[in-house]
């Protein structure tokens, strides 16, 4: 093997090692679907088929999260709406961190409801990220209590917000949400 053979062969060698060995480093900064629905069991405390389902859906459309809040909400709506919430963001690389979000809507919407969410995260690269707002459209029926799960997207950045919830509520709605450092009573 002549010398020039040699180099190129160690070269391709070297970079396909790189290559190998780069998606586990990757995976180790994401949330396995066990890992999520271990979270978010404990979060909501008895699992259901309805909690099983919408994580299911999630890793499905989006693939694995790589961070997660934990929080609560409320909402409430005649015609326009407002929603405030507060929450844990985590994530593997960094410690938890406290969010706010609120945020209007318009549409079909009657009524209120109190809601505990876990919003899987994609693509976040900065925890500053975050700290924008996501339109969004919702819809749901709250009588007792289920789960639901929608998306967001600003940019490459995705939520997939989890809610279950209590309250009398129907309609569908527009929106955006607005996450934040600190609390604020201004939905805007």
């Amino acid at each position: 093997m002549s010398s020039k053979s040699f180099t190129l062969f160690t070269g391709i060698t070297l970079i396909l090692a790189i290559l190998i060995a780069t998606p586990p480093a990757l995976a180790a900064n994401t949330y396995s679907v066990e890992e999520i629905t271990a979270k978010a069991r404990g979060f909501f405390g008895d699992t259901t088929e309805g909690l099983a389902k919408a994580i299911e859906k999630a890793f499905k459309d989006h693939g694995q999260p790589n961070a997660f809040i934990v929080g609560e909400e409320v909402s409430g709506a005649i015609g326009v709406g407002l929603r405030y919430g507060n929450g844990m963001l985590n994530r593997k690389t960094t410690a938890p961190r406290k969010v706010y979000w609120q945020g209007p809507s318009i549409g079909w919407d009657f009524g209120g409801n109190a809601s505990k969410v876990f919003t899987l995260i994609y693509h976040l690269n900065d925890n500053r990220q975050l700290f924008q707002r996501y339109p969004g459209v919702d819809g749901s029926i709250y009588i007792a209590a289920g789960f639901g799960v929608s998306y967001q997207q600003s940019g490459n950045v995705v939520l997939a917000p989890i809610r279950t919830g209590v309250g009398l509520r129907a309609g569908a709605n527009v929106g955006y949400l607005h996450y934040n450092t600190e609390h604020s009573w201004l939905p805007f």
